[in-house]
């Protein structure tokens, strides 16, 4: 059960067919979800349609409509600003700033592959092909995080296929695996077990003595490293971390397209890798 604008709802059937994931809305359960909502759905009055069947009550007249470890004028304050920037149309995307944005970084990536293709991989054009590289997909992964949000187009449909494009396509990942997780994160954004941006042990970094000491607690024999009373870290496992979280949610998910997506991605890379290093060869060779 959730709380959303005071009315209770029974979401025990309903959250396996949540398009945004279980989680997200179990994360909720025997609370109040009313900025989540507010914040994850776009066109409120559509999926209100959806909620009547799950309608179960409403909250007692003297029952706060929040958690008790929340301050109600902090609540307010931010329910008026958020009010305040709708208002001023500061959630409007701006379509121009957007198609330029994906046209630069698909032109640096192209750039990349070309300077090396054209001046072979001597020292000085294969540094300036990593930088176009590098700075590309660190401009695609922002732009997909835009799409992953709906926040560039209008319908979610449009936003979802354009992150396929980008995140998959040229990136190598799978967007349902970064949805998953980033959906999480900004419904519980740093709450532990519930955030899976704090949750990255044993594989990543834990932040702050408590959670430091609460990790190291659970973590059996060996795997337990609590280096200081500010941070804790695990990086025996860091080399595979990247194609280990992508199979495994892939596989667990039965997402199995996602993984035949990311190995035809590797495996074209690493044949366009082939094919450079033997034109240079190639030219070598000549001279």
């Amino acid at each position: 059960w959730l709380v959303i604008d005071r009315k209770v709802y029974d979401v025990s059937k309903f959250a396996k067919r949540h398009p945004g994931g279980s989680r997200v809305i179990s994360h909720y359960a025997g609370q109040d979800a009313t900025d989540a909502f507010i914040a994850f759905h776009n066109d409120k009055s559509l999926v209100k349609k959806y909620l009547k069947s799950l309608l179960i009550g409403e909250l007692a007249p003297d029952q706060p409509s929040f958690e008790s470890n929340k301050k109600q004028s902090l609540l307010e304050d931010f329910r008026e600003l958020r009010c305040t920037i709708e208002k001023m149309g500061l959630l409007r995307p701006n379509y121009i700033f957007f198609f330029l944005i994906f046209l630069h970084f698909l032109v640096l990536d192209a750039a990349s592959w070309l300077i090396v293709w054209y001046f072979g991989i001597s020292l000085v054009p294969f540094l300036v092909g990593i930088v176009f590289f590098t700075v590309a997909q660190i401009q695609m992964g922002w732009f997909q995080h835009d799409l992953g949000h709906c926040s560039v187009f209008r319908k979610p449909q449009w936003n979802r296929l354009l992150q396929i494009v980008v995140i998959t396509v040229l990136k190598g990942a799978p967007a349902s695996w970064w949805n998953h997780l980033h959906n999480q994160h900004h419904a519980k954004p740093n709450c532990f077990r519930k955030d899976p941006d704090l949750n990255m042990h044993p594989l990543l970094f834990s932040l702050g003595k408590p959670l430091s000491v609460e990790v190291s607690m659970e973590m059996p024999g060996e795997a337990k490293v609590l280096l200081t009373e500010s941070y804790r870290v695990r990086v025996s496992d860091l080399p595979l971390a990247h194609y280990d979280v992508f199979s495994f949610f892939s596989l667990e998910k039965r997402r199995r397209n996602s993984c035949l997506t990311i190995i035809s991605i590797n495996i074209s890379s690493v044949t366009v890798y082939i094919l450079l290093c033997n034109q240079e060869e190639k030219v070598v060779g000549k001279h």
